[in-house]
């Protein structure tokens, strides 16, 4: 008779539970948020709340992870193609698909473990922060472009950690007023049918990475402020923007702005 063979996961002999217990959101379906709600499944997380008002539309079949043709066809949901591919991978995971805006689903968002932000644009990333930063929830936002330049096209990106007191999108640069204000123009450059889903994978698995060393950290402290840039262009992710903003308090949210006295997640 072999013998069976125990293995030991290097993430730490209670990181199945740990893991079934989280209840993570994902906020955007598209290229990004289809990679991480897979990506999440496969690592063992339970419960997911998965929120898109939108249905598959046949441009996105080149990036939306578990889409298919029958979906563009049935004109199916976003949020039920995510459910779909979650619960093939576990088919015990806890599911509450949200086919809204985010904005509209914040009742189930406020109680979840983590957030992950995967939308379009940089006033969207705002509200979503904020909305993180006041129910204390940690927030992972991934966000991608593609920019026309002189000689062709650069494509980056980035995955942040952002924990409630330290270091926030604003501090990073990654937000700022000008962008939110410019984003409308330069949104699209790279066609309605961009083929990014190799760049929108790896920021999934940078946010994905990102979220298991907070909750089931492998060496050292867990990770309460991350930030891994990517520049498309030469294959490469750098993680020098912390060292610029330095490790401080934050300045854009003040004590009143985290936590809510009058919400209780437990």
């Amino acid at each position: 008779m072999i013998p069976r063979l125990i293995s030991q996961s290097f993430l730490g002999a209670d990181s199945d539970a740990v893991l079934a217990a989280i209840e993570a959101g994902i906020a955007g379906l598209g290229g990004g948020g289809s990679h991480v709600a897979q990506q999440l499944a496969h690592v063992g997380v339970g419960g997911f709340v998965p929120v898109d008002d939108d249905a598959i539309e046949e441009k996105n079949l080149n990036r939306l992870v578990g889409g298919t043709a029958e979906d563009v066809k049935a004109r199916r949901a976003k949020t039920a193609i995510a459910e779909r591919v979650i619960k093939g991978v576990n088919p015990d995971a806890r599911v509450t698909p949200c086919r809204m805006k985010w904005q509209n689903a914040i009742a189930a968002l406020r109680g979840c473990d983590v957030i992950f932000g995967c939308v379009d644009s940089y006033g969207e990333r705002a509200e979503l922060e904020r909305f993180a930063r006041r129910f204390l929830i940690p927030y992972i936002d991934i966000g991608m472009d593609v920019h026309e330049t002189a000689n062709g096209f650069s494509i980056s990106g980035q995955a942040v950690l952002s924990s409630p007191g330290g270091p926030c999108l604003w501090c990073l640069g990654i937000l700022t007023d000008e962008r939110i204000r410019q984003e409308a123009g330069r949104y699209g450059k790279a066609g309605s049918r961009p083929q990014v889903v190799w760049a929108n994978g790896v920021l999934a698995s940078l946010a994905v990475g990102l979220f298991v060393q907070l909750v089931c950290p492998w060496h050292d402290a867990p990770q309460m402020t991350a930030c891994c840039e990517f520049d498309g262009n030469r294959h490469r992710v750098e993680t020098n923007r912390l060292d610029h903003a330095g490790l401080i308090r934050c300045p854009h949210f003040d004590a009143g702005e985290l936590g809510d006295a009058f919400y209780n997640r437990g």
